[in-house]
């Protein structure tokens, strides 16, 4: 990560890191033996600082620049080596370099439900996501409380640790906020601000601040989400018979478009518009739905007639009250050949079922016939 250049392949006289990690926080100049050479140049650039720790103790923290490793820009470690004069030879120190730019898109989340009384719906439980970002703002604090002797410290080793300082702030904000359910999608940017605060002192005291927090969504069980979007409908719909009827239109919508319930579901979609004609005919307001018109009513039937044939003359058409005249007078008899349109042929009067019941009823005689 640093560029090297050794004078009498033994000293370094150039320091410096550069990074294309993106996730290291913290990363240590590596010597063998930490011999640094008096007199070296130490390059620090900007979005970093330099600690020095020298037997075990934190000498001195760079900021962005160039320095020139000699006792009069070191007083912290001309005091803990005693130099009272141009010291030249090689120092034995750890340098850690320390990223203080901001780490962004980190993601924070609730991994449980939150139970918080909400004043419209009582007892409710709530989940939550975000983002934040992150940065070092005292570099000594973070190396004494955090990273310790760890070589190369990466954003992953403590996300962890501020994602539950997030979600445990976040909860006690949100029980203690107030702010109703249906009212918190337009206060996600104050509940945000009043979270980061919160946190802002926690992280303070590992040399850390949370320039940014989003809170991204909060949600609710899909269990109670559902029974939401029922209540919305029937906020639509206007009233309960209006919901009733819209429900079981969707019901009846449903069934017809199932086809594993086959013939049942046919059924059932066919006796649930029957029930529920009549009920459209005007129950939306303002537009009411015209109820279907009745049926036109079958045609009257067509009533034959008849023809009869006698020595090879026809006569006719007679209506069937003729024909049953006829057959009191003895003018028509079982084997007279009759024939009517769409009958195949002529055939004997027995033979039609509409004339043979002519035969069958014959009144009583007369009074006084013999």
């Amino acid at each position: 990560m640093g560029i090297f250049d050794f004078l009498t392949g033994e000293f370094i006289d150039v320091i410096q890191w550069t990074d294309d990690t993106r996730d290291t926080m913290v990363w240590r100049f590596e010597r063998e033996g930490h011999e640094i050479k008096y007199g070296a140049k130490l390059t620090v650039r900007e979005g970093q600082s330099a600690v020095f720790i020298h037997e075990g103790q934190m000498a001195d923290v760079f900021t962005p620049g160039l320095y020139m490793l000699e006792t009069n820009n070191m007083p912290v470690m001309t005091t803990l080596q005693h130099w009272d004069h141009g010291f030249e030879s090689p120092f034995k120190s750890e340098i850690y370099f320390v990223n203080t730019t901001r780490f962004n898109d980190l993601k924070w989340g609730t991994k449980n439900p939150i139970m918080c009384r909400d004043p419209e719906f009582g007892p409710i439980r709530l989940r939550a996501y975000g983002t934040y970002s992150v940065r070092v703002t005292d570099p000594g604090v973070f190396l004494r409380e955090i990273v310790g002797t760890d070589g190369e410290f990466t954003m992953d080793e403590i996300s962890f640790q501020i994602r539950n300082i997030i979600v445990q702030e976040f909860s006690r904000s949100i029980a203690g906020s107030g702010i109703p359910v249906l009212d918190m999608a337009a206060n996600t940017g104050d509940l945000s601000k009043l979270v980061a605060a919160q946190i802002s002192a926690t992280l303070a005291e590992y040399g850390l601040s949370i320039p940014e927090l989003y809170i991204e969504n909060i949600s609710l069980p899909p269990a109670v989400e559902a029974v939401l979007d029922k209540r919305t409908s029937v906020g639509l719909a206007g009233d309960l018979g209006k919901y009733t009827q819209f429900s079981a239109a969707e019901a009846m919508t449903t069934a017809a478009q199932n086809p594993a319930g086959g013939g049942m579901a046919a059924g059932l979609g066919a006796g649930m518009g029957m029930a529920m004609a009549s009920q459209f005919a005007g129950p939306w307001g303002a537009h009411p739905v015209q109820a279907a018109a009745p049926a036109t009513p079958p045609p009257a039937p067509v009533e034959h007639v008849w023809h009869t044939a006698n020595n090879g003359e026809t006569s006719g058409p007679f209506s069937r009250a003729t024909m049953g005249r006829m057959a009191q007078d003895g003018q028509l008899t079982r084997e007279t050949f009759v024939w009517t349109a769409g009958q195949d042929g002529w055939k004997k009067a027995s033979e039609i079922g509409a004339l043979a019941t002519l035969f069958t009823i014959m009144p009583p005689p007369p009074p006084g016939a013999e």
